[in-house]
């Protein structure tokens, strides 16, 4: 049988998600389908508009068969960390077969030459990186400039091409490829129609999803009809459940109070142990948080050249969390994930489990016990914070869900 695997965040699931699942079906002849998807916090470092099992339902209502958490230690970091980690967890399933991705070039054999280049890192990479970083660059730019220093060696491959997000996290699956020696068979497909970032809606079908995130966040009421003709029927649906329950739609306003205690009530050197806090930003957060009015106006105040949106988000992320720096590396991501969390599955999912589980290397966990991986603790940490964003009298529930919710099933 083959089983493609793919990575997502789903945040919603939208027109181009299903296009995506649909032809990864098709060009690999897959008879079932594995999603290793995002928690409660994203890779750009922003919390998902509603919560991991509205996404999972949505997902099992298209016709996924698997869908298993990428732990939060992975979901919330910069491409390389984030796609090792999702491309870990597909490795450790036997049963899939291959990996489909989304790219602007959709041009596998350039990306997976460019991967093969950098799996090992040479050592000239390595020293252009050190460089770069010693001359006191992010890790993010140096990385980048080392990058195009080494693939503008070889002519079957454009260094331009790594300048857009998809062909960026590409190159990074197949780099994960080829350092875990897997298997997998990687696919790729070209993206359709909407930008990566495009906030607005310009077609009549094709959307993406910041772009429908900032069409139902722009009033005070969700404006349903807005999205409607670049959504499945079921996600619709589940987004108007979770907004009617109290659960969502969930933006970064919903944890600005939170925010504004967490830089103003800790000491610059205190903020400093926070993981991905460098090179004093701690001090222009603690500057810049006097004069913001929001969370939106805090990031846009904060942001350099040199500190990306993104990775300012992913900043707040660990601040609200009160990730450290020293508890990242007592964790050993390097590794890989120490789990594979079951969000939720349909009959054929159960039937892949059940036959193949005897071969799995890492715990499968689809209910929550005492003794668990540490790992695991960032998981529920963030599932908790992230329900403060939700409808003050529903809280207490949803604390308790995170530890009694068992998969979802179709």
């Amino acid at each position: 049988m083959k089983v493609v695997g793919l990575i997502v965040e789903y945040n919603p699931l939208h027109n181009g998600h299903r296009y995506h699942f649909e032809q990864a079906m098709a060009l690999t002849g897959a008879e079932a389908c594995v999603i290793v998807m995002s928690g409660h916090f994203l890779q750009r470092g922003e919390p998902a508009l509603v919560n991991k099992w509205a996404r999972t339902r949505m997902a099992l209502d298209m016709g996924v068969d698997l869908v298993f958490e990428l732990p939060y230690v992975y979901s919330t970091q910069q491409a390389e960390i984030f796609a090792y980690g999702a491309v870990f967890l597909l490795n450790q399933l036997p049963f899939v077969t291959h990996l489909c991705f989304g790219s602007e070039s959709g041009n596998l054999e350039e990306l997976n030459t460019a991967a093969r280049m950098l799996a090992t890192e040479s050592q000239s990479f390595k020293k252009t990186l050190k460089a770069k970083l010693k001359e006191g660059h992010p890790y993010a730019y140096a990385y980048g400039h080392a990058l195009a220093a080494q693939l503008n060696k070889s002519d079957r491959v454009d260094a331009k091409t790594f300048a857009q997000p998809n062909n960026i996290l590409g190159l990074h699956y197949l780099m994960a490829l080829h350092q875990l020696k897997s298997t997998i068979q990687p696919v790729t497909i070209k993206r359709y129609k909407a930008h990566y970032h495009q906030q607005t809606l310009t077609d009549t079908h094709i959307a993406s999803a910041t772009s429908i995130r900032q069409a139902l966040l722009e009033t005070a009421v969700p404006d349903w009809e807005a999205i409607r003709p670049f959504v499945p029927s079921f996600t619709l649906d589940v987004l108007k459940e979770e907004y009617e329950a109290g659960r969502g739609l969930i933006c970064w306003e919903n944890f600005y109070s939170y925010l504004l205690y967490a830089l103003l009530s800790h000491s610059a050197r205190d903020l400093n142990r926070i993981y991905e806090m460098e090179e004093g930003i701690e001090h222009r957060l603690k500057a810049c948080v006097l004069s913001s009015h929001s969370a939106k106006h805090l990031i846009e105040q904060v942001k350099t050249k040199r500190y990306t949106w993104n990775r300012i988000q992913r900043i707040l992320v660990h601040t609200l969390t009160q990730c450290h720096k020293q508890d990242i590396e007592n964790l050993s991501l390097q590794e890989g994930p120490a789990y594979l969390r079951l969000l939720g599955y349909s009959a054929k999912g159960r039937e892949l489990l059940n036959r193949y589980k005897k071969e799995l290397t890492i715990p499968l966990i689809a209910n929550i016990r005492q003794a668990h991986p540490p790992m695991l603790d960032w998981d529920l940490k963030a599932a908790r914070i992230y329900t403060l964003g939700y409808r003050s009298d529903i809280r207490a529930k949803e604390w308790k869900r995170e530890l009694a919710q068992p998969p979802l099933r179709t």
